[in-house]
């Protein structure tokens, strides 16, 4: 049976992995919709071959050269982001959700609230609005199925089993590039040493974060709300190999793990075939050639930024969504070289106690709000001098 699919994200390297196992399996799936920020040539470029009906380039200025590169396609060209919400919002068996950051957060709860099957790969959905995430998820009869590797790795583990058996939920980090780095060198860290993860082919900004930890401790906010065990519940281990995604132990003191190759066509696929299987081009996993696998306990000195995610974990409400905010504003400024490495964690914490936490936002509207007036905080602490810069 065909299926629809819409990809917001379409350009980006989940859009990718995702249109490399639809192109591998064709008779299974209709392109309804491909989104983009800005990239309009590859975006018209995969239109074309996945026959997409629209194409959406986030970037209004950039849609005059979206309707040039789809002239005489037939397919339908739009760009701003009410366009990515209205063709989120159009009803599909399954939704990828790939936008990075923020801009992302309206184009999901379109596609929640059309009350489709939504495979999130945007981490600021749960981290910044998760309580409203979810309950729009409950309230329009929506699925949310997780595109993370830690988070699908939980999900497969816990396939048939009740919440209530769990004792709890490992999340697992490779401790990326930097991993075994003294706090000296990684204050001289550069953006090239911190992008140049060691298994997995990711993006700048994420790749940042898998060197800060930062990463994990947004992924152990998103677990909160996916897998409300309770944050007692929810730890994490470092594992560099990164064989084993993540661990649910349950009460009776068994553990099962979900292991697989670093590629995200992986979780990917799980998330496509649900609930059944399918095949993907990813390459077996060879134990014996691995040798070993090794875990340690993160080292919160270091790389304090898992301690801060789990203290905004703690606080809920705003916090989350202050925390996410402030770390795009520091990575952002890492990137620029405007601070360096060790900087990004200090900037987060003065801005999650630089003064009163605003309430816990009630609807989206609100979510963006405290994003906004985070940025706004982390960015005038960043024009001024402090400590080691």
């Amino acid at each position: 049976m065909t299926r629809s699919l819409t990809i917001l994200g379409a350009t980006g390297s989940v859009g990718a992995s995702t249109l490399d196992l639809v192109r591998r399996n064709r008779a299974d799936w209709r392109v309804v919709a491909l989104t983009a920020n800005g990239n309009v040539a590859e975006l018209a470029e995969l239109a074309r071959e996945f026959s997409a009906e629209i194409a959406v380039v986030a970037d209004e200025s950039c849609l005059a050269d979206l309707r040039v590169a789809l002239a005489g396609s037939g397919i339908e060209a739009a760009a701003g982001r009410s366009a990515l919400c209205e063709v989120a919002a159009r009803p599909v068996d399954m939704t990828v959700a790939a936008i990075v950051g923020c801009a992302g957060l309206a184009p999901v709860m379109a596609a929640i609230e059309q009350g489709g099957t939504v495979a999130l790969a945007n981490k600021e959905a749960l981290v910044s609005a998760g309580a409203v995430m979810t309950a729009a998820v409950e309230r329009h009869g929506a699925t949310l199925l997780p595109v993370d590797s830690e988070h699908n790795a939980i999900f497969q583990c816990l396939a048939g089993n009740d919440l209530a058996e769990v004792a709890k939920i490992t999340l697992t980090a490779s401790g990326g590039p930097l991993r075994t780095w003294t706090l000296a060198q990684l204050e001289a860290a550069t953006a090239a040493q911190a992008v140049a993860h060691p298994n997995w082919d990711m993006g700048a900004k994420i790749s940042v974060d898998s060197a800060t930890m930062m990463n994990k401790g947004l992924e152990l906010i998103e677990a909160h709300h996916l897998f409300p065990v309770g944050l007692d519940r929810l730890g994490i281990v470092v594992h560099p190999q990164s064989v084993i995604h993540s661990m649910v132990e349950f009460r009776d003191r068994s553990t099962l793990a979900q292991l697989g190759p670093s590629d995200m066509r992986v979780p990917i696929a799980s998330c496509l075939a649900w609930p059944a299987r399918m095949e993907s081009p990813c390459e077996p996993l060879d134990l014996a050639a691995i040798g070993q696998l090794t875990f340690e306990a993160p080292d919160e000195t270091r790389f304090p930024a898992t301690r801060l995610a789990r203290q905004a974990a703690e606080a809920g409400g705003a916090a989350p969504a202050v925390l996410n905010a402030a770390n795009e504003v520091a990575v952002a400024a890492f990137l620029a070289g405007k601070i360096g490495f060790t900087r990004i964690a200090l900037l987060v914490e003065q801005v999650l106690e630089s003064g009163t936490l605003p309430p816990a936002p009630q609807t989206l509207d609100e979510v963006l709000t405290v994003d906004r007036e985070a940025r706004a905080t982390a960015t005038a602490f960043l024009g001024q001098r402090y400590s080691g810069d």
